[in-house]
């Protein structure tokens, strides 16, 4: 650990990497108990357009991919509702889109090719202070609007009629949602990349629930595994000379089939508490 605080470009990739994956925790967990766990995986295909669009303009990537990732995200939930789609085919819609423009802006200016690889598989030993700055202030605001919406989120993810019946609104909770988790997978791409932030959202959350008997214990067992993930996966990385973002992700893995073996019996009902 002493290693990791030895230099500053270690403390700020720590720093942007916890703060990061408590935020993927908590919303992974309410995503794969919804059966949304994919919502990850088409996002981050959305946000290639915008780091590709931000190199290309010369703006800062992160914003740009922001501002592509968040506008999307309420572009699937308007096609979700006017066209009756459900919700993994607008994904998957504007998640090829997404990958088509920014495989054609790769094309057209092929001089930031190199950059553009270190957002599509991590570099998070490389990131900037400004981007921790951002970081930092974007996953507090995740988990400040989780915090405050926590219990009509809560109630709607284990009932949704009931939710709807009760006088929720549902559709806007929806659309919260899928905004948070796209800041949060535009936040995670230097951590994980492109490719592999996804994971950071599904493979915690889905570990914590082997585990837990409660959602709020399945959210501390999540950011656990997440945390700990980020924290062993740069040590690693320092030590064997690896890819962080591999061996976060393979950390991740290593975590859920320790939880899948360790339980017992099938998992026990979870309690919305």
């Amino acid at each position: 650990m002493s290693a990791l605080l030895a230099y500053g470009f270690l403390q700020r990739a720590l720093l942007a990497g916890v703060l990061i994956a408590v935020a993927c925790a908590v919303l992974g967990v309410f995503l794969v108990l919804r059966k949304d766990a994919m919502i990850g995986h088409g996002l981050s295909h959305i946000a290639f357009a915008g780091v590709a669009l931000g190199l290309a303009l010369n703006v800062l990537p992160l914003a740009a991919a922001l501002a592509v990732a968040v506008a999307a995200a309420v572009a699937v939930m308007r096609l979700k509702d006017r066209a009756g789609l459900h919700g993994d085919t607008a994904i998957g819609i504007f998640s090829s889109l997404g990958m088509a423009a920014g495989i054609l802006l790769a094309s057209l200016s092929r001089n930031f090719n190199v950059e553009l690889m270190a957002y599509l598989f991590g570099d998070i030993l490389a990131i900037e202070p400004l981007e921790v700055a951002l970081t930092g202030i974007l996953a507090a605001a995740v988990l400040a609007a989780v915090r405050l919406n926590y219990g009509r989120l809560l109630y709607m993810t284990f009932d949704r009629e009931s939710a709807r019946a009760a006088g929720v609104r549902v559709g806007r909770l929806d659309t919260l949602l899928m905004v948070l988790t796209a800041v949060t997978i535009v936040l995670g791409m230097k951590v994980a990349g492109i490719l592999l932030v996804a994971a950071l959202v599904v493979i915690p959350a889905a570990a914590g629930l082997q585990v837990a008997k409660s959602f709020r214990g399945a959210v501390a067992a999540s950011a656990a595994v997440a945390v700990f993930s980020v924290v062993a996966g740069l040590a690693a990385s320092l030590a064997a000379d690896v890819p962080a973002s591999a061996a976060i992700v393979g950390l991740c893995f290593a975590a859920f089939t320790a939880a899948l073996l360790a339980k017992r019996g099938g998992r026990a009902r979870l309690l919305p508490k």
